[in-house]
């Protein structure tokens, strides 16, 4: 306890302030007022991502929901792998996250997403420094990304009819029929750049 009558919590917890006398007469009167635990966001991120012919043209798309807000984006490259797309739809969407301190639910119907996290694959990629590991670039991107936040990934079975999945499949798929940028990563990797 300090010595203006001010308890807090240990770092990690919400601040529960007490103030005393002392202080809430400066308070009123204008003077600086402590401040507010900032406010964490509940966010529900949903991602899906594609290739036609994989290799080949694809797509990748997110859906943001919190509270009232909704936002969804997708984009499509010219040639790429299901695996990145996968990928890049959820480096997009948390990279959309403005908040500064969120929640994080992750609904992935790839396996390959959703396992890197719940069964600890990148925590071994990252000790390893992601070495020989394919899509390295992407991994390290949504590493630092997860980082931000408190994120936690799930499942979702594909093509079961999930509403919010099946937008992300129609997104993903159409942006794949009309990609516009280029893969860097997937193009050097190849050698096709």
């Amino acid at each position: 306890m300090g010595g203006n009558g001010e308890k807090k919590q240990k770092a990690g917890g919400v601040a529960n302030l007490k103030t005393s006398p002392k202080r809430a007469a400066l308070n009123a009167k204008g003077a600086e007022s402590p401040q507010a635990a900032p406010r964490v966001h509940h966010i529900r991120v949903y991602t899906d991502g594609c290739a036609f012919g994989n290799p080949g043209p694809g797509g990748w798309a997110f859906i943001l929901e919190s509270g009232r807000h909704y936002k969804e984006a997708s984009g499509g490259y010219r040639h790429t792998t299901n695996n990145r797309m996968e990928l890049t739809a959820a480096i997009r969407a948390l990279e959309a996250i403005k908040a500064q301190q969120a929640k994080v639910d992750v609904y992935t119907d790839s396996q390959y997403v959703a396992k890197a996290f719940t069964e600890g694959w990148l925590e071994k990629w990252r000790a390893k420094g992601f070495a020989k590991r394919p899509n390295a670039d992407l991994w390290r991107r949504l590493d630092e990304l997860v980082r931000r936040f408190d994120v936690t990934f799930h499942w979702v079975k594909g093509h079961a009819g999930h509403p919010q999945n099946e937008r992300c499949d129609r997104l993903a798929k159409e942006a794949a029929k009309h990609p516009q940028a280029v893969d860097r990563g997937y193009q050097v990797k190849e050698g096709h750049g």
